[in-house]
């Protein structure tokens, strides 16, 4: 259960899930991260490294570079699951509030 717990506390962040979706694309550089989240290089750091001990990512250096990768297609697999769940829950939500509209004006 700790291990599933630390799973979501990684996915838990809009931050780190900005970095997943960059890296849906295949393997980037620190440096091409950064820019992409408009944070400092040492919060970016913190971030990869939240998703790396979690095991969402691999890293590997390069000189001076560390490139990052998504480690399991079963991550966006995961992600797009979530994002179907928040689609449904949004509808749901949509039409009652359309409902609600059509009973106040009747």
């Amino acid at each position: 259960m700790e291990h599933r717990a630390n799973l979501f506390r990684a996915l838990a962040d809009p931050v780190r899930l900005q970095i997943l979706e960059f890296l849906k694309e295949g393997e980037r550089c620190v440096c091409e991260i950064i820019p992409l989240i408009g944070r400092s290089q040492s919060t970016t750091s913190k971030n990869l490294d939240i998703l790396y001990r979690s095991g969402i990512l691999e890293r590997r250096e390069d000189g001076r570079r560390t490139f990052y990768k998504i480690r399991s297609q079963k991550v966006l697999e995961l992600l797009s699951l979530a994002d179907s769940l928040v689609y449904d829950w949004l509808s749901y939500y949509a039409k009652t509030a359309e409902y609600l509209e059509s009973k106040k004006s009747a």
